[in-house]
Parts: structure tokens; C-alpha cells; sequence
């Protein structure tokens, strides 16, 4: 599979995995921890600019019984974001979400918010003092405590005896972390926020037109990458201490985007690009969700990313110039307008970023005058074709998101399904080449010769059996036909060994893909279609 081999140890099972940067392994915990609660983020932020709007009309009093209703159901996510944090981080670091839900709300508990209140600013823990600040809405702090509590649950897990764990983990966690985070953790955090919030806020009064500019360009490849979510808390840190400049400046990308997408909707006359372009223009322009555009029409054809660029920078540059700022949490979207200030200057920066995107798309053309469209949709970025995969096993689906490996559940080998067998029996999903035979007889590769990388991953841990109980039928090199024997295994000697036999059935080349759509089907035999891959 593109010549990839899995590592033969216990928990290396891609050989990226050795390589993978601090970096990126930080990166993945901040997306992972805050794609939980998004949607809530946004959907409370949007609530607050209706108020907004309702106050501003005169339609709703500020001093109103149902305002002050209606405005806690808005500010609770963000007042108690520490709580929901730690629950997400705790979870996403494979540590107790609870624990970590009680270490954030430690932060905001009646007794300290109080003092803060009344303007007491150092208390003590055992003689040391102990700065106090308002922690609701922060995030810096709480990412600190949780990647220590993740650290010490795993060593207490190895060192406490198992039948005391329940509570005399949370115990020790509670007495160390809490501590620890009132006298270290948080005043270190809120002093990164203020500090990145401060930094940003500079470049942005010294010159908001190229610091605009320069975030509106590089916003939509930020989130292509992911690397957006490390500009959304320090948003969410600099609204905790007033307005925020940043998502203003990067509001001009997903205006732009949703510009191309109807601009390729209105020119191209390829059905299949037109139902693309289409389904990524609603959700964008109303709910500010652009990855259909960005997956599907950016990426795809390279014009557009010109076009992006320009359109975005050039509407950033203007919201950055005139000092349009947020004033509550949300994406940025038609719905969340009135969250930002000044309403009608924002209103320049982002029309001026759609028309553009619009504009450039319609009228110069979204792909090269020597590829035909047919021919761009389906093959610029990609060497693949669409195809469905059959299920190699018979069994029942599970969802990858509960197969208790890191790996597998969060995707980063590849996406698709897993199957509990019933038989043990893996059979080729398509006519193809073993790309992937593994020495202990465990999992098997399988590249189709449409261009799928399949990888069949039989058990949690199976390695540790170094190839007990695992017969394979090919070697790698083999052309192997659909529904041809790929490996036997004993299911019962490896359950009787301790060792669950989930199998993962994922494509691990799942970029080359606009979907991968897998059976809605419960239980699934090895002639039943699994994934359907399309490009």
C-alpha cells in the first residue's frame, strides 16, 4: 500500500507513527478536543448575536426575565468552557472525562469565583500563595492541567492495584491537579493566552490591513490542514477579555469559498461537479462548514486556490484595516453577522471576498485550458477511480470509533468500518495485488486495481500472538482475485488467548477520495458491499 508496512511492535503500527512530531501530536489533541463541542460553541455564539439583534431592534429588554433566560442558555458553554474541556481533552488523551471535567470545574466553583468577585487576588495552598484570576471562557489553562493528568493517570494505572483504581485514582489526580493548577497551571496558561492575544493584537493595530491579509490568505489552508483549531482558542481567549480581531480577519476565506462554489456550480456543465458544488453552498454560507468546497472543488482544481487566496486576502485586509471585531463566539456565516462590530463595515470585507471569489471563477474558468472537465473532476489530484469494496468477512459492523486502539479509532490509519467475525476467514475485498503480507499472519494489504489501498487488520493487540493461530494464503507480490482466500484464523483460540478480534477494513489511502461511504448494514457477509469509494 504504497509500500507502507506496518511495525511488528505493540502499538507502532504505522511506520509514521515513530516520526510524528511533538508538533503534530499536540496539534491533533487541540482539533480532536474541541471538534466535540463546536458545534455547540457555534450554535451558543449564534444565539448571543440573535439577542443581539433582538436588543438592538428593541424587541427584547436587557433587565427582561426571558433575556436573562434566553442569554444563560447562550453563555453557559463559554462561561463553563473549562469544564467541557477537560471532559473532551481528558478523553481524547485517553485519560477519565470526568476527572478532567471536575479539574476545570474546579476553576469555577462558587468559593473561588467569589473571591475573585470581590477583587481578592492571592489566596494560599499550604503557605505557597496562590494567584487568583477568573478562569471561565479560558483555555490555556486547562490544556496544561490535562496533558500532566494524562501523564499521571497512565503511571497510576501501572502502579495502583486494579481493584482500587475506581476511586483512588480520581483521588490522587484531585489532590495533585487541582492544586497544581491554582498554584502553576493556570497562571502560566492565562499568561500564553494574553501573551498570543497580545502578539496578534499588536500586529493587527500596527497594520490590521497586512496582519488581515496575510490570516484571510492562509485561513482556508489552515483548515484544510487542520491548523485552524490553534487559532480558535486564542479567539475564544481574547472574547474572554473583550472583542476578538482574529476570526473577522479570517471571515473573508469561507465568503470566498462559497463564491467559487457558485461560480463552478454556474459554469460547469458536468452533473456530478455541479451536485458537488451545490451541496457545499448551503452549508457554507449558513453555517460557515466550507469542507465540501474545500475537499472537493480547492483542492481539486489549482485555479481556484489562486483565486482563494487573492479573494480571501483582499476581504481580510479590509475587515483587518477598518477594525471589525467579534463580539461572541461563532463561524463565520450569513446567520452570524451580527456578531461582529461594526455590522456594515464587516459587511464590506466579506462581499468584496465573495464577489471576488465569484467573479474570478465565473469569469476566468476554475481549470486549465488543456484538461477537459471530465477528465479534471475525476483525475487532477487523484489516480484512483470510484469503486465498491465488498467486506472481506463474515460478522457484524462496528463503527470504527469504538475499537478500542487509538489508531484505528480516530482514522489515522485509514477510514472505513470494522467487523466483528463470525467465521475465520478473510477473503480478498477486490481484484488486485498483496501489497502488505505481515510475517505474523495478522493483517494483510491489498491494493485494487482501481487504486484502493485496503488494509485488513484482524484483532486489537494480535500481534503480541506473533503469528499463533494465524494461517496466511498469499505472499506479497500475489494478484489475487475477489473473493479469494487471503488468511484463516482460529477465532476461538485467539478469544480464549484474551484478545479481542474487531478487524478493522480501512482504505488507507483516503485522501485520493471525495467520500467513503460505508453499509448502513448491521451485519455483513463477504459478498455484501462495504465502502463505497467516490472521487
Amino acid at each position: 500500500m504504497s509500500n507502507q508496512k506496518l511495525d511488528h511492535s505493540e502499538h507502532s503500527m504505522l511506520p509514521n507513527e515513530a516520526k510524528e512530531s511533538n508538533l503534530s501530536k499536540v496539534l491533533g489533541v487541540i482539533s480532536g478536543s474541541f471538534a466535540p463541542i463546536i458545534g455547540v460553541l457555534a450554535g451558543a455564539g449564534l444565539l448571543k448575536a440573535l439577542l443581539s439583534v433582538l436588543n438592538m431592534l428593541g424587541w427584547i429588554s436587557p433587565e427582561s426575565g426571558t433575556y436573562l433566560i434566553l442569554s444563560a442558555a447562550g453563555g453557559a458553554v463559554f462561561h463553563f468552557l473549562p469544564v467541557f474541556l477537560g471532559i473532551s481533552i481528558a478523553l481524547k488523551l485517553g485519560a477519565n472525562g470526568y476527572v478532567g471535567g471536575v479539574i476545570g470545574a474546579s476553576l469555577l466553583t462558587p468559593e473561588i469565583v467569589g473571591l475573585v468577585d470581590k477583587g481578592v487576588k492571592e489566596s494560599d495552598f499550604l503557605g505557597i500563595p496562590v494567584l487568583l484570576a477568573d478562569y471561565s471562557s479560558t483555555v490555556f489553562p486547562i490544556f496544561i492541567a490535562m496533558f500532566v493528568y494524562a501523564g499521571l493517570d497512565k503511571l497510576l494505572k501501572k502502579v495502583i492495584y486494579k481493584d482500587i483504581q475506581m476511586f483512588i485514582n480520581p483521588l490522587i489526580s484531585l489532590l495533585l491537579l487541582v492544586p497544581l493548577t491554582m498554584l502553576v497551571f493556570g497562571p502560566i496558561g492565562t499568561l500564553l493566552g494574553e501573551g498570543l492575544g497580545s502578539i496578534i493584537n499588536f500586529l493587527s493595530d500596527r497594520s490590521g490591513l497586512l496582519a488581515g491579509a496575510v490570516l484571510g490568505a492562509s485561513w482556508t489552508f489552515l483548515t484544510i490542514m487542520g491548523l485552524h483549531w490553534t487559532v480558535i482558542p486564542l479567539a475564544i481567549a481574547n472574547l474572554a477579555a473583550g472583542p476578538d480581531p482574529i476570526i473577522p480577519m479570517a471571515a473573508a476565506a469561507p465568503f470566498a469559498q462559497v463564491g467559487i462554489a457558485i461560480g463552478v456550480f454556474l459554469k460547469t456543465r458536468d452533473k456530478n461537479l455541479k451536485a458537488l458544488a451545490a451541496s457545499g453552498i448551503v452549508p457554507g454560507a449558513l453555517a460557515g462548514t466550507t469542507e465540501a468546497i474545500n475537499y472537493g472543488i480547492i483542492l481539486r482544481y489549482r485555479r481556484t486556490m489562486i483565486y482563494v487566496i487573492i479573494a480571501a486576502a483582499v476581504g481580510g485586509a479590509i475587515n483587518g484595516a477598518l477594525g471589525i471585531v467579534m463580539t461572541d463566539f461563532v463561524l463565520p456565516s450569513v446567520l452570524s453577522i451580527p456578531a461582529f462590530s461594526p455590522l456594515w463595515k464587516f459587511l464590506i470585507g466579506i462581499a468584496v471576498s465573495f464577489v471576488l471569489g465569484f467573479l474570478f471563477t465565473y469569469l476566468f474558468g476554475y481549470e486549465s485550458k488543456n484538461t477537459n472537465e471530465k477528465d479534471k473532476y475525476g483525475q487532477m489530484f487523484v489516480d484512483v477511480k470510484p469503486e465498491t469494496i465488498v467486506s472481506p468477512l463474515q460478522g457484524k459492523v462496528v463503527s470504527l470509533a469504538k475499537i478500542n486502539d487509538m489508531l484505528f479509532s480516530t482514522e489515522t490509519v485509514g477510514k472505513g468500518v470494522a467487523i466483528e467475525p463470525e467465521v475465520g476467514k478473510v477473503l480478498s475485498p477486490v481484484n488486485g495485488v498483496v501489497t502488505t503480507q505481515f510475517p505474523t499472519g495478522h493483517a494483510v494489504g491489498v491494493t485494487s486495481d482501481d487504486g484502493a489501498e485496503v488494509l485488513i487488520f484482524i484483532g486489537v493487540d494480535t500481534v503480541k500472538l506473533n503469528g499463533q493461530y494465524f494461517t496466511p494464503h498469499v505472499k506479497q507480490g500475489d494478484i489475487v482475485k475477489k473473493g479469494e482466500l487471503l488468511i484463516e484464523f482460529d477465532l476461538n483460540k485467539i478469544k480464549a488467548s484474551g484478545y479481542q478480534t474487531t478487524t478493522p477494513v480501512v482504505i488507507t489511502n483516503k485522501e485520493k477520495y471525495l467520500n467513503i461511504i460505508a453499509t448502513k448494514n448491521d451485519s455483513v457477509t463477504p459478498s455484501d458491499d462495504l465502502l463505497k469509494l467516490t472521487v
